[in-house]
């Protein structure tokens, strides 16, 4: 199933009408804090990386990026922000949901908040990331728990969009899970993402 014209208005216009950027210039705090996790080299994919804050804050890391989402407008915004910082990424316009996916083509895979995905859908992305990832190479992922929609502080109003510890488990128990951890915390990450919020923290390496 593709995204829907309704959905890239929808991320084009919040993109174009947040002040400043939607999420903030700064990475992920989650991602930020998994620095030692990253390899010392080789090539990066921050997939739904919107306006660019976790790809360009990989760049920054000495890592060759390749940052995908749906909005041109976000892409635009990343591009920008990575000429302020002084790196270079590649942007690739993709639907997440029909993308061809590279086979073992990355060393790290980075995916932040990416829960517009229903079960089906969110299926069809893990099985990507399994596939895009080289042997050896590490997924970095945090989204938001069910008990999310009662907070109402960021993200999608479905509950079954969410992850559980249980869901990770099953979709990568079989790689080497180095951090997996559910908790609540106050989150500042621009507009988009602001205050108490549950979350859920993964990093695991496919197996050599």
């Amino acid at each position: 199933m593709a995204m829907s014209d309704p959905q890239l208005d929808r991320w084009n216009q919040r993109f174009s009408t947040a002040e400043g950027y939607l999420f903030g210039k700064e990475p992920a705090a989650f991602l930020a804090s998994q620095k030692e996790a990253l390899p010392a080299s080789g090539r990066a994919l921050a997939i739904a990386d919107g306006e660019g804050r976790n790809g360009v804050w990989l760049a920054r890391q000495g890592l060759s990026v390749v940052s995908m989402d749906f909005s041109p407008i976000g892409q635009e915004k990343a591009r920008t922000l990575a000429a302020e910082a002084g790196v270079e990424i590649e942007t690739i316009q993709a639907d997440i949901f029909t993308w061809d996916w590279p086979e073992a083509e990355f060393d790290l895979v980075a995916g932040i908040f990416f829960q517009f995905a229903d079960p089906d859908q969110r299926a069809g992305i893990f099985a990507g990331i399994r596939r895009a990832l080289k042997p050896g190479g590490t997924l970095i992922l945090q989204g938001y728990r069910p008990e999310q929609v009662d907070y109402g502080t960021g993200g999608p109003k479905q509950r079954e969009n969410m992850y559980t510890e249980a869901l990770l488990r099953e979709a990568f128990g079989d790689w080497d899970i180095v951090h997996l951890r559910s908790h609540d915390s106050e989150v500042d990450e621009g507009e988009g993402h602001v205050g108490m919020s549950a979350l859920i923290d993964l990093v695991a390496r496919k197996p050599a």
